[in-house]
């Protein structure tokens, strides 16, 4: 496989610009900002192509926000002319802790919105994601604010390394398939 589609979940606004919930966009700005891409505002999206070691990468950001992502997911893959398996979104998740990431070639939305809604416009959870741990350190009933909330000042270095994992990640999906960048990064910490 040459091309990709790269999704990066999150709400547009700066209201929640750098929250947990954003964390899809952070890292897919960061891989761009790596390769030299440049968004723009495109159909259903923030667009930005990249080339690298022979390969394309259509990264996006969709501005439907979070709960409705599926339209702008299916989108850019109808139009690249790319399959689920040609995409990777990249997604917070409150089940995995801080330290962690996780690649899987599938699974469920795990209650997450804006998975539901990808799942939900294309008919299967059969689509690879990168799931970015935010961990679940918030009080009962208060779920909604702690992924609406900022990284604290505290957790800022361990995010930072994290997002270039991620970088690490996309790069190895996309040179060496999913199964063995899921055997050589699934297991890691990532702690500071």
């Amino acid at each position: 496989m040459n091309k990709f589609l790269i999704v990066g979940l999150g709400n547009i606004g700066n209201e929640y610009a750098h929250t947990r919930h954003n964390i899809g966009f952070d890292v897919v700005n960061a891989f761009a900002l790596k390769h030299g891409g440049l968004f723009k505002v495109d159909r259903l999206a923030y667009m930005a192509e990249v080339k690298w070691k022979g390969k394309t990468f259509i990264c996006i950001c969709p501005t439907t926000y979070m709960n409705l992502s599926g339209r702008a997911f299916r989108y850019w893959m109808d139009k690249e002319k790319l399959s689920p398996e040609q995409t990777l979104t990249i997604v917070d998740d409150l089940a995995l802790p801080l330290e962690k990431i996780r690649l899987r070639k599938a699974g469920s939305s795990a209650g997450h919105n804006g998975l539901k809604d990808i799942e939900a416009i294309l008919g299967t959870d059969a689509y690879p994601k990168l799931r970015f741990g935010i961990g679940n350190d918030y009080p009962k009933g208060m779920q909604a604010d702690f992924v609406l909330s900022k990284w604290k000042k505290e957790e800022a270095p361990q995010v930072q390394q994290k997002i270039e994992k991620c970088i690490e990640i996309i790069e190895s999906y996309a040179s060496i398939g999913i199964d063995k960048t899921m055997s050589l990064y699934n297991q890691i910490s990532i702690s500071v």
